[in-house]
């Protein structure tokens, strides 16, 4: 088992209404008729979202930009709010008793789907903070929503391997700089609707990590988890390489998918536990339908749901980083002692990630 030890946020300094977001959308789909928009502006008013963060200001998406320019931008501003969350994360006081220096991390785990760096980006973070240079490096691209889990996921299994050690994942996704402006299929409308900017940071320690003094009241253990990928389910989400940039593929039988193949992973993850003694689902919220349809799926109330609504409502989807601002409220709100939770993410592929936790005091 390890635990999860610190989360740190890196929060993009605009932020924006999702009203403003609206009239902003209106004003960029012009060539779009009367009665085509009048169709598609009500879905902002659907999504549950009452604002989000972006790394680029308003101006900027009413102009055209190339695929390089908008890489340049990523490189920049996902070097900066990484750093941000990690420095947030290893100093952060709700929930440590003093701060962890840099050099006690051993694994490095960079998470994002938004644009391309090679080098990875993890490796200019390192050029940035004091991480020891036999630092083990875990980049990982591609993986979209599911991307947060599946890092807590990697980093618990290296770390059963490793007990004494920690690892430090790290989620950026800046979904505004993927947008396009000339895309009027529905997927893109919709994206543009869900979409945020954020990043977040996760330190992990093994069991018998030194630093487990360091950290402050009852943390979650990760005591198992489980991935599921569904065959020939490439065109559900992800993306469409073109030459203006990363271009979404968003189906609208995702809702379907959840109360089919995502019911059949959780039957089986949960199998034995009593459900009412699951206290949490700190389930990545991809939006309000399927936060809804998990909530059919499982028969549970709202409540247990509480802080993916609140996190969709102040951030929208940010993509990989979401589940971890999901995860940094119910770490504020400390669980009671012996509580159970189920942290999920679904993402390309189409897969499907669980994780579960326990809160226990020694």
């Amino acid at each position: 088992m390890t635990n999860v030890c610190s989360i740190g946020l890196g929060i993009p300094e605009y932020e924006l209404s999702q009203e403003d977001i609206k009239k902003l959308v209106g004003e960029i789909f012009e060539d779009l008729s009367p009665k085509q928009l009048a169709r598609f502006l009500p879905v902002f008013d659907n999504t549950m979202i009452e604002k989000r963060h972006f790394a680029v200001d308003r101006e900027w998406f009413k102009a055209d930009h190339t695929f390089k320019e908008k890489n340049n931008l990523y490189h920049r501003y996902a070097l900066r709010y990484s750093l941000s969350a990690i420095d947030d994360c290893l100093n952060n006081m709700d929930f440590l008793e003093r701060a962890i220096p840099y050099e006690a991390v051993d694994m490095l785990i960079f998470i994002s789907s938004t644009g391309i760096a090679t080098p990875s980006l993890d490796t200019y973070l390192f050029n940035e903070r004091p991480f020891r240079e036999d630092t083990v490096r875990m980049p990982l691209w591609g993986l979209g929503c599911a991307g947060g889990a599946i890092g807590l996921s990697r980093a618990f299994e290296w770390l059963c391997a490793h007990p004494e050690k920690n690892a430090l994942v790290v989620c950026c996704e800046l979904c505004s700089l993927t947008f396009q402006r000339n895309d009027f299929r529905k997927s893109n409308l919709i994206g543009t609707a869900l979409f945020g900017d954020g990043a977040a940071a996760s330190l992990i320690l093994g069991d018998k990590s030194p630093y487990q003094e360091y950290s402050r009241g009852t943390k979650p253990k990760i005591k198992q988890t489980s991935s599921m990928t569904k065959k020939h389910s490439n065109s559900v989400m992800g993306w469409n390489v073109t030459n203006e940039g990363l271009e979404v593929i968003f189906s609208k039988s995702i809702p379907s998918l959840v109360r089919s193949f995502w019911k059949r992973h959780t039957d089986r993850f949960i199998g034995d536990i009593n459900r009412n003694e699951i206290n949490s689902f700190i389930a990545h919220p991809g939006g309000r339908k399927v936060l809804e349809a998990m909530e059919e799926v499982l028969g549970e109330p709202k409540i247990k749901f509480q802080h993916s609504y609140n996190v969709l409502q102040r951030y929208g989807n940010m993509s990989s980083a979401t589940v971890l601002f999901v995860l940094q409220n119910w770490l504020k709100h400390q669980a009671e002692n012996e509580e159970t939770g189920i942290l999920s993410a679904l993402g390309p592929g189409f897969s499907s990630e669980l994780l579960l936790l326990e809160w226990k005091k020694e």
